[in-house]
């Protein structure tokens, strides 16, 4: 027995020890890209695409090589044996599916995506500048290419299921589709019923000069991330990286026309703070990070929208910003101010979205990326096919490329299959918000403080300490035992909108 236990005590300290060598060389892949994104020299841009490329291709070497598989057999019987809940048991089980899953892939093939991916952001970057979309299309005709060729690696009912997967982890297109069909039916009349409610949101609009605008970068400060753990840096399209539970990066954008830097910045902490918050025990395996990324995001949408478009949290900040910004706010009542940051009016930024019509934009580039994967529709008229839906589902003329097509950076990162997890996680963000304010009746009083130790407390036991031991389904069923249901979002619509329409 105690030789069995060895064997077993060995084969895991073996497993653990590979798969933190492929964490290292994965995270040092990220802190090439985050580099890229926020201060590499442009001229860089084609030697860093064969860095990461090199470094996808070592790392896919790593996990899928046989020997990998041969550990996993041995500790069939110790996993058996073990808790589920269990550090151990969840990172065995969580390689075997990964590693089965990656096994599939060609290391060429990683590599490709991985290179392609890096050659195309910076091309992306000037096709925006320039509005120009053919400048982009050769690179995302060679990324979609790509993704054909990934999602013909897997046994699945329709391609689009295996590029969902890598990002919302079991989760099936179908499942999507009905989530977003009762969002849509909800949605469509409370934006109607919105668009007669008069607000004026002249304040938000301006000069709001980059530097001062990075002052606000305090507010968040104040959320609390462990001081030498984190830093914010400008970006072309805000993101959050972590190289460890103790190295978060967060970016932002700060267009100087609207005040919208500071939305940015709080959505991108609270993917931070998710990473931040994983437990140190799993430092350097495949479950230090957030389970999936419609979980992530609603942790960002609760800290941009629940928290941060909320009362009392700006009966606490509403001073800071009318120091900072004294000329556009001085004479704003914050009720003034209040209503014009949750006013709800189509636009053509995803990013800047309100949060009733924003899930709309999610809605139109999932079915768009489900037509682009299966090659219904032609990439060479994509910027009127684009242009066509944001009229049809938001209303708005699209002026250009700059703020139509090439407005997201995801089709540039070979990313085909992250957008719906935006408008899942703004479902699930208030699922998770209605548990909170249960556990936290004081919460409100907190905020209107600048108090944030008891939320930040919540999500760490509830969410983030468990990094990826449990599947997204699994996280939700223990949090608020079910599935993920539109009904809380759109009440919570519903309610804030009819409160703004009395005021």
């Amino acid at each position: 027995m105690r030789h069995t236990a060895r064997v077993s005590a060995n084969a895991y300290e073996g497993l653990k020890a590979r798969l933190g060598e492929v964490w290292d060389v994965t995270k040092a892949a990220y802190l090439l890209s985050w580099d890229q994104q926020t201060m590499m020299p442009p001229r860089a841009g084609p030697v860093r695409a064969a860095q990461l490329g090199t470094l996808s291709k070592l790392a896919h070497e790593l996990f899928v090589d046989d020997e990998v598989g041969r550990l996993l057999d041995r500790l069939d019987g110790f996993e058996a044996e073990l808790p589920y809940e269990s550090d151990e048991a969840s990172l065995i089980r969580l390689a075997r599916r990964e590693w089965e899953k990656e096994r599939r892939v060609p290391t060429e093939l990683r590599e490709a995506m991985a290179r392609t991916a890096a050659e195309a952001y910076p091309i992306w970057v000037e096709a925006r500048q320039r509005s120009d979309f053919s400048l982009f299309r050769p690179c995302l005709e060679r990324n979609v290419e790509l993704r054909r060729r990934y999602a013909a690696c897997f046994d699945v009912e329709e391609p689009y299921d295996a590029l969902l997967d890598d990002f919302e982890p079991g989760m099936k297109t179908a499942e999507v589709r009905a989530v977003f069909a009762e969002l849509k039916q909800g949605l469509v009349p409370l934006i109607a019923e919105a668009a007669a409610i008069e607000i004026d949101d002249s304040c938000l609009r301006g000069h709001f000069p980059r530097e001062r605008q990075r002052e606000l970068d305090a507010i968040v400060e104040r959320f609390g991330l462990t001081e030498g753990s984190w830093r914010i840096d400008p970006t072309e399209h805000p993101f959050a990286a972590s190289m460890a539970t103790t190295d978060v990066r967060l970016t932002s954008r700060y267009p100087e026309h609207e005040l919208m830097g500071l939305f940015a910045t709080m959505h991108e902490y609270g993917h931070g703070l998710y990473e931040h918050q994983v437990d140190p025990a799993l430092e350097r395996t495949p479950l230090a990070r957030g389970t999936s990324l419609a979980i992530h995001e609603s942790q960002s949408r609760m800290w941009e929208n629940l928290v941060g478009r909320s009362r009392p949290f700006w009966r606490f900040f509403y001073p800071e910003l009318q120091r900072v910004f004294p000329e556009q706010f001085s004479g704003v009542e914050l009720e003034t101010f209040y209503r014009a940051i949750n006013r709800v009016r189509p636009s053509l930024i995803r990013i800047e979205a309100d949060e009733a019509t924003y899930s709309l934009h999610i809605i139109l580039r999932f079915e768009l990326e489900q037509e682009i994967l299966a090659g219904t529709v032609d990439l060479a008229t994509l910027p009127e096919e684009w242009n066509a839906r944001m009229r049809d589902y938001l209303g708005v003329e699209v002026p250009d490329d700059a703020r139509g097509i090439l407005q997201d950076v995801h089709w540039a990162r070979g990313s085909l299959g992250y957008f719906p997890t935006y408008a899942l996680g703004n479902v699930i963000s208030v699922q998770l918000w209605e548990r909170i304010r249960a556990a936290l009746p004081d919460l409100d009083a907190e905020l209107e403080r600048g108090e944030f130790a008891s939320l930040r407390e919540w999500l760490r036991e509830n969410v983030h300490r468990h990094g990826r031991k449990f599947t997204p389904s699994e996280t939700l069923q223990r949090v608020v035992g079910g599935g993920i249901d539109p009904g809380p979002y759109l009440r919570y619509l519903g309610d804030k909108l009819r409160e703004l329409a009395a005021a």
